[in-house]
């Protein structure tokens, strides 16, 4: 490695060891928050890729860049019975990670103070790599991913994110606003932290850059500010790029994490009724060209969040909306294991005794934009999941016993009518992963 990307890379160390982050305090757990489990649970990057369901009793998964380790106490949380490793080059931030996750009594963890590149030292394989927050700082990225592919169990999942040059480009010109006026010269500090803040609250409201990235919350939060104005090394890519990096690094792109999100169709007023140039050309478009092209129209997002593994790996699997009757009839019911928490049961058993629509949505945001309802008395029939993994003809003869007991309200059905009703209620929760379907 060349003296420029050494000396870059002291400068992001000293950084992280004098402003160690996140700065979330030790004792804030994320237990009750089933979003960001749902994002760190194996089994949902898992079931996306091979819908199957997997265990993740013995798993081992890496945070690689760990810093203070509040995500990787979410992995240990939301991975039961999987052993936690992290890395950071922070000596500074290793230590508060061991800290906190002692603090939570979480013993099956170990960290170390190490690069990235140096991962193959540790001798271990790994089912998941959580590497968040961390490629787009590397001198070399794809360095970066080989190093992670190094270690990487066959079937392994790899979850990373780069920065959008494009969803981040007003922070990317204050970097260089700030580059200009040399407060990134080696490692900033708060005396950098302030003259950021003078800076930002002399200009006009109506300025561009304080316009788009700057509020009173961003003047107050130092962490904020090093994090983003003054962040050594941070720099963006295309997603032509991430795929190209993906490719060098012999990686597959599985899925978006927040893939919802990035659905093309979604930007147009009327997917159904688009220009005829758009109709014939889109429904050809590769995975990368719809990625790329959403990222150029609509620059919301400013991370690339993606998960990805060993090319070929993926399980050979029948789509559920090809199932056929056989299939559905033999099929068990998983409910994910984010909303298998007492509360979502008890607040489903609330709507039910009210009779009012239970909205599923809200306890796991990610994958959609409009909320997800369901009727209360047909919802009833999944309260058995809570309890474990159901055949999907036991929900049927749950809901056919539900009907019954409220047959003065509602018509009698036969057995394939409720069998249907079922099925179209599961297809439609499986596309946003909140129910696992397995065959």
């Amino acid at each position: 490695m060349d003296h420029q990307n050494l000396e870059l890379i002291e400068n992001i160390r000293q950084q992280f060891d004098n402003t160690p982050y996140p700065r979330i305090p030790l004792e804030e757990s994320p237990k009750d928050d089933s979003e960001l489990l749902y994002i760190h649970n194996l089994v949902t990057a898992y079931y996306l890729r091979n819908r199957r369901v997997i265990n993740t009793e013995g798993k081992v998964i890496l945070d690689a860049g760990c810093g203070t380790g509040y995500k990787s106490l979410i992995l240990a949380i939301a991975n039961p019975g999987a052993k936690i490793v992290g890395i950071d080059l922070s000596e500074e931030s290793v230590k508060l990670a061991e800290q906190r996750l002692q603090y939570h009594g979480v013993a099956n963890a170990e960290f170390y103070a190490l690069k990235i590149e140096e991962l193959p030292s540790l001798g271990l394989e790994f089912d998941y790599i959580n590497a968040d927050e961390v490629l787009y700082l590397l001198p070399d990225a794809i360095a970066g991913l080989q190093a992670m592919k190094s270690v990487l169990a066959p079937d392994g999942i790899i979850r990373t994110n780069l920065h959008s040059s494009n969803g981040r480009a007003g922070i990317f010109r204050a970097q260089a606003a700030f580059k200009t006026m040399g407060l990134m010269n080696g490692c900033p500090g708060e005396l950098e932290v302030e003259i950021v803040r003078e800076t930002m609250e002399a200009l006009q409201d109506g300025v561009g850059l304080k316009a788009f990235t700057w509020n009173a919350d961003c003047a107050q939060d130092e962490g904020w500010i090093m994090a983003n104005y003054l962040l050594v090394g941070d720099k963006g890519c295309t997603i032509p790029e991430v795929f190209a990096m993906l490719r060098d690094a012999d990686l597959e792109f599985i899925s978006m994490v927040a893939w919802r999100r990035w659905e093309l169709m979604d930007l147009f007023k009327d997917p159904d009724d688009l220009p005829p140039f758009l109709a014939m050309s889109l429904p050809e478009a590769s995975l990368e060209e719809r990625l790329h092209l959403f990222d150029l129209l609509h620059p919301l997002h400013r991370l690339f969040d993606f998960w990805c593994g060993n090319p070929d790996r993926t399980q050979a699997f029948v789509p559920v909306a090809a199932w056929t009757q056989a299939q559905w009839r033999e099929a068990r019911v998983h409910l994910h294991p984010q909303l298998r928490i007492s509360q979502i049961r008890e607040d489903l058993s609330n709507c039910i005794d009210s009779q009012t629509p239970f909205e599923i949505s809200p306890y796991i945001i990610v994958p959609t934009l409009a909320p997800v309802a369901i009727e209360s008395t047909m919802a009833a029939c999944l309260l058995p999941l809570w309890d474990g993994p159901q055949s999907v003809v036991s929900l049927v003869e749950q809901w056919l016993q539900i009907r019954s007991q409220i047959s003065v309200n509602l018509e009698s059905v036969s057995e394939q009518t409720a069998f249907e009703e079922v099925k179209e209620l599961l297809s439609r929760l499986e596309v946003f992963l909140y129910v696992l379907l397995e065959s």
